[in-house]
């Protein structure tokens, strides 16, 4: 975590520069201006990267005591010395040794700057190493061109940057005072590495489209504080870590954070995701070379279920937040796969394929956590229930946690967590047996209010969900032993399930604290009044029926 001042820091840089951005998008729609924003962030991400190290090699060059000094005593012109500089600066080994994306000259930020209001049909001088000439043509085709010589001459972003800057529809003046506005992105602070500066306005900017775009924005972004929680329940410290939705990449941004807070190193993880949306795909990619992770997400963007990206992946840990109630999923192709080990989802809701899916490729000893619609831990409809079962009995539910409402931008439907694992029994990193028992955590009464309408966990928050979790798993570092608390978390048995008609709702396990009325509002509370009410009209019903019959056969008349 950066410390306060480093955290004011990047709050009033957030605010700023979000205030000015929105002030350039004139009347564009949030979506298409994402996209020049974004991808105009990576731009100077790898610009300043580059200049970073150049600047390193150049005082390397220029250092008696190092082994590559450069001696200007061996030139007989100060110009002659100058040139040789420029010439190793531009061996492009200096940066790919130290995982620095070659920047084409073109692509440096001070030539896009210095070029973006020249007039249309200036010709500018380009030295790359050997010098050429540029003829601009628009603004939006000078960026065009600095990201596609990125893109070839960087193999790892084939195919990752969004070069259609001349189709959107941005007046070049806005468009270059966009240029001018990342430009005063600081390079540098006290506490903080440029990564770290330039991927906070990255995902602050991703953050603040999605709220923009509403429900549309759900399909790239997680809100924060979910994904911070799953992270802290699970731990992904090192393995594989697969996300099946994986949206813009939040999952293993915040993996890349957890591991760096707790001492290890980003290489510890290997990084797995598919994503269908080839725009969305492109921002998960740019996500993760903004922060150094390297990643495979498959040869494209495509549907996870009817094109996996990775049939032979067994990941550590799978972690994601799929769309919710899918209905238009299913292909025909899809019939006796080999992932509905536990039954053929219903071909109007995918969420129970989404389960099976991650479960599919969970290593024996992983563990996943998702978010699904609440409606996944009781419906019965269409075979849900008979799958759900069938999950429970096989004891692969490790752990249930219903949230508040209100965390996502995008939806007001209730959600929860699940949790699996194919092992629960105790190891000597999860030194807890757990076979035959399910946790369930009721967490709707956590969370702060941030705006009028939107809600999100505070770190304590998170800690008192995760911490119970992991202590449930014998995971956690404290000394503090788990313990049932009313109202909150509980430990429940196969048995206890059962009897609940194998409804994973934490509500119906956790009961109620001791200083805590029930809720009346409480909205399984009214579900079971509704099932009581249909119950009793049932019983009404047949009742009076009965009694018809009786008077029926009193009175030696044909019953009704």
């Amino acid at each position: 975590m950066p410390p306060s001042d480093s955290q004011s820091f990047l709050r009033d840089l957030d605010k700023k520069l979000w205030t000015a951005a929105d002030k350039l998008r004139s009347n564009l729609d949030a979506a298409v201006y994402k996209h020049a924003v974004l991808g105009l962030i990576f731009l100077k991400y790898v610009s300043d990267s580059f200049a970073q190290r150049q600047a390193e090699i150049e005082a390397m060059l220029k250092d008696p005591e190092n082994d590559f000094f450069v001696d200007p005593a061996g030139y007989d012109q100060p110009a002659k010395y100058d040139e040789a500089i420029h010439q190793e600066l531009e061996e492009r080994d200096y940066y790919i040794e130290k995982n620095v994306f070659w920047v084409p000259a073109l692509a440096r930020w001070q030539t896009l700057q210095d070029s973006a209001k020249l007039p249309a049909g200036t010709e500018i001088t380009v030295k790359n190493g050997k010098t050429t000439t540029y003829k601009i043509t628009s603004t939006g085709k000078l960026i065009d061109d600095a990201l596609e010589a990125v893109e070839k001459e960087n193999p790892k972003l084939k195919n990752v940057l969004n070069k259609n800057y001349t189709q959107l529809q941005i007046d070049p003046a806005n468009l270059a005072g966009l240029i001018d506005l990342i430009a005063t992105i600081p390079f540098q602070h006290a506490d903080l590495h440029a990564k770290d500066i330039l991927g906070h306005v990255y995902e602050y900017f991703l953050g603040q489209f999605a709220l923009a775009e509403g429900k549309k924005g759900g399909q790239y972004f997680t809100p924060k504080s979910i994904v911070s929680l799953i992270v802290e329940m699970i731990e992904p410290y090192q393995g594989r870590v697969y996300d099946p939705a994986m949206g813009s990449g939040g999952f293993f941004v915040q993996s890349e954070r957890f591991i760096e807070e707790h001492g290890g190193t980003i290489g510890d993880i290997m990084v797995f995701g598919q994503e269908s949306n080839p725009t969305t795909w492109r921002l998960a990619a740019m996500n993760m070379a903004i922060r150094g992770i390297d990643f495979d997400f498959g040869k494209e963007p495509a549907d996870t279920f009817t094109r996996d990206q990775h049939p032979d992946l067994r990941a550590d840990f799978v972690m994601a937040n799929p769309p919710f109630n899918v209905k238009e999923w299913w292909n025909s192709k899809l019939a006796d796969d080999v992932r509905w080990k536990y039954g053929t989802p219903p071909k109007g809701n995918a969420n129970f394929a989404w389960i099976q899916h991650m479960l599919h490729h969970l290593a024996p000893n992983g563990i996943a956590s998702f978010v699904l619609a609440n409606g996944s831990m009781s419906a019965n409809q269409s075979g849900e229930g008979d799958i759900r079962r069938r999950l429970i009995e096989a004891d692969i539910v490790d752990c249930m946690v219903q949230l508040p409402s209100q965390l996502f931008y995008s939806t007001s439907i209730p959600v929860c967590i699940w949790c699996l694992a194919k092992n629960k029994g105790a190891s000597k990193k999860r030194g807890t047996e757990r076979r035959g028992e399910t946790l369930f955590i009721d967490a709707r009464r956590l969370g702060r209010m941030v705006d009028r309408v939107h809600k999100e966990f505070t770190d304590e928050d998170i800690a008192m969900v995760a911490g119970a979790y992991r202590r449930w798993r014998g995971s956690d570092e404290g000394e503090e032993e788990y313990r049932d608390i009313p109202g909150f978390c509980s430990s429940a048995t196969l048995k206890e399930i059962e009897f609940h008609k194998f409804a994973l709702v934490p509500g119906r396990y956790v009961g109620f604290s001791a200083e805590e009325k029930p809720d009346l509002t409480h909205i399984d509370l009214k579900t079971e009044l509704e099932a009581l009410a249909a119950r009793l009209e049932q019983i009404t019903i047949s009742a009076t029926q009965a009694s018809q019959t009786l008077y029926s056969f009193a009175n030696g008349s044909t019953p009704i």
